[in-house]
């Protein structure tokens, strides 16, 4: 699109319809895109500028309606949402898919042995920290002993969990024992993210109405949420990590695999929203509120978080 750029473009929101699954597709695809973690400092500033100078109603000479969009994403892949600050590199969305991808990988080819499952369950702790921290809340940032309990338990839970499994897989098929380094992975995300997010169960999360308007904050509504996440969690990581022992279990029978192990690797690598409740299921003074100020509402919504 050429001409001249009308200056009412919301780009707080996504450019796609987020009611349907190809708009949510292409909003995701967009955010998660591996390539922006390639983009230069001077790429990333000059989109910031865009932003700003356009939210600020400055609208370069020339400026296209893409090249305002592109600019969006690149902005919102790169800098805080809240604090406007530059995030870690491996933090950020776009660093997902690689840095999983070969984390998810490594932890499925090296599971069998004690100082393997160390290492790479180390590893990818040590990931999810760093993208807890560097998404964290703005207006609620986590402390430091919060970050830090929250990655020492879940490194100590996966761990125990894989050396528990492995000692118990070893007379096994070892199919079976393929799956230890998703069971350990399911543990840790049980024991991370209500750690990570302990002030939300005691505070409580924003609440609000079907136009957005906030109604308060609801201790049960951070609980549903977290289990949700939790499930959401484990069930993203099923796909990746419950398929690849099937396929990896028969290709190492073959005799490619035998020929070149060291591509095992690889190949494991290589195969590798917002909710709402009942108002009768909030707490009893924040239904008492509501009937005050909007005594027609049944439901209300929240932001689960990631």
């Amino acid at each position: 699109m050429s001409g001249e750029l009308p200056p009412n473009i919301n780009i707080k929101e996504p450019r796609w319809d987020q009611s349907t699954f190809v708009g949510r597709a292409n909003h995701f695809f967009t955010v998660t895109d591996p390539r922006n973690i390639l983009l230069t400092n001077e790429q990333l500033e000059n989109a910031r500028k865009v932003v700003h100078d356009y939210r600020q109603g400055i609208v370069p000479p020339g400026l296209t309606e893409n090249e305002l969009w592109r600019a969006k994403y690149i902005y919102d892949s790169a800098f805080h949402p809240d604090t406007g600050e530059k995030m870690i590199l491996i933090g950020r969305m776009s660093a997902q898919v690689p840095m999983n991808m070969t984390i998810t990988g490594c932890m499925m080819t090296f599971y069998r042995t004690t100082p393997a499952v160390l290492f790479w369950q180390w590893i990818n702790q040590s990931f999810n920290a760093v993208v807890n921290y560097t998404n964290r809340s703005g207006d609620a940032p986590l402390t430091v002993n919060e970050l830090g309990t929250a990655y020492v338990s879940a490194t100590t839970g996966a761990v125990a969990t894989a050396l528990g499994l492995n000692a118990l897989t070893k007379h096994v098929s070892p199919l079976i024992g393929r799956f230890v380094p998703f069971a350990a992975v399911a543990a840790a995300n049980c024991i991370n993210i209500p750690l990570m997010r302990q002030r939300e169960l005691r505070a409580g999360i924003p609440v609000t109405d079907e136009n957005g308007n906030r109604l308060g904050e609801s201790a049960n509504a951070a609980k549903q949420a977290i289990t949700q996440v939790v499930i959401s969690r484990i069930l993203m990581a099923a796909p990746g990590m419950a398929i690849p022992p099937f396929i990896m279990n028969t290709l190492e029978k073959k005799a490619f695999l035998k020929r070149f192990p060291w591509m095992s690797a690889p190949i494991q690598v290589g195969l590798v929203g917002f909710c709402s409740m009942s108002v009768t299921s909030l707490e009893a003074e924040l239904q008492a509120k509501i009937r005050e100020t909007s005594p027609e509402l049944r439901r209300v919504y929240f932001n689960k978080g990631l």
